[in-house]
């Protein structure tokens, strides 16, 4: 029987204050899942959800607030993007995002779990070529897509040799309604709003934008189905658009803003196409986009719109 069927089913979501996380969290109590949040930050409280404050990349601490607690199904969307290198702070990145799925599975060793549900990175394809496929040997280029990539081994490894449920999901770029301002859509959106002069690079890079409530869709298709269980699953749209299209179509619907293309350099190393393949998510999850970018557009900039001077 599928979990969103089944009242009381016990849901960990490492991360369920970000972004991502609170939709998640928002959906699995509508599917009456009894849902905990641990995060380093707790802000917004939603209701019916347990918090725990903790850093996973913390043992110990991590040890005594898990202790006697069990859980059925975990999804793991904890850190942040950060490509710092090694000796400038990407150590502790790395710890947050391998040391920290370490961690977790370390102290939930002696929950029931049903289902482990890891959230990586479409940064661990690193140069690879497009459309980006799981077949792919990952190319990681920082010390977070070499985390996200040995969390990814990691988990495959527990599946294969120990029959460990986990599930690798690999987001690209996940949009839509309460995203942080500093990312890269709510900005030019604000700039928009704003009506102001804005630099950006030339927009020649390929990306593939998802929105929020597919992803999430496909969050919940993962869980309880054996068929994912130590698979990595692209989730996107599928669809290439770029920077510099997706700027002009923000800036039409929002008839202001004049972004200024040349004005950032590109990222050194950055991979000018990054789409994705999504023909295994179709057939392991049963799972497809079924929001337009169109759609998903107007919805996210209504939301600011909405929101623009809290």
């Amino acid at each position: 029987m599928c979990p969103m069927e089944v009242a009381n089913n016990r849901l960990l979501v490492i991360g369920g204050t970000g972004f991502i996380g609170r939709s998640v969290v928002e959906s699995a109590v509508d599917r009456d899942f009894v849902v905990t949040i641990l995060s380093k930050n707790p802000t917004r409280k939603i209701a019916n959800v347990e918090y725990i404050v903790a850093d996973i990349a913390d043992r110990q601490a991590l040890l005594g607030q898990l202790k006697d607690k069990h859980f059925d199904y975990v999804i793991n969307l904890g850190g942040y993007v950060d490509h710092s290198r090694y000796f400038e702070g990407g150590g502790s990145v790395y710890a947050t995002h391998f040391l920290g799925v370490k961690n977790l599975v370390d102290c939930l060793a002696t929950s029931p779990i049903k289902t482990f549900v890891q959230i990586g990175s479409s940064d661990e394809y690193g140069s690879n070529p497009a459309p980006q496929r799981e077949s792919q040997r990952e190319a990681p280029f920082s010390m977070y897509s070499f985390a996200k990539v040995s969390a990814t081994h990691f988990l495959q490894t527990l599946h294969q040799g120990e029959g460990f449920p986990a599930v690798i999901l690999r987001p690209f770029l996940v949009y839509g309604p309460g995203q942080n301002a500093q990312r890269f859509l709510p900005q030019i959106i604000q700039n928009c709003l704003d009506d102001s002069n804005f630099p950006v690079s030339r927009g020649e890079q390929l990306r593939d934008f998802c929105f929020i409530d597919d992803f999430v869709r496909a969050v919940f298709l993962a869980l309880d189905n054996a068929n994912a269980y130590g698979q990595v699953i692209n989730i996107s749209s599928g669809d290439p658009t770029s920077i510099k299209d997706m700027v002009e179509k923000v800036v039409n619907l929002l008839s202001g803003g004049q972004p200024e293309f040349g004005r950032i350099p590109y990222r050194e190393g950055e991979n000018m196409s990054l789409y994705a393949d999504i023909s295994r998510a179709n057939s392991l999850l049963q799972w497809k986009p079924e929001i337009t970018l169109e759609q998903g557009l107007k919805e996210t900039i209504d939301w600011f719109q909405q929101h623009n001077n809290e």
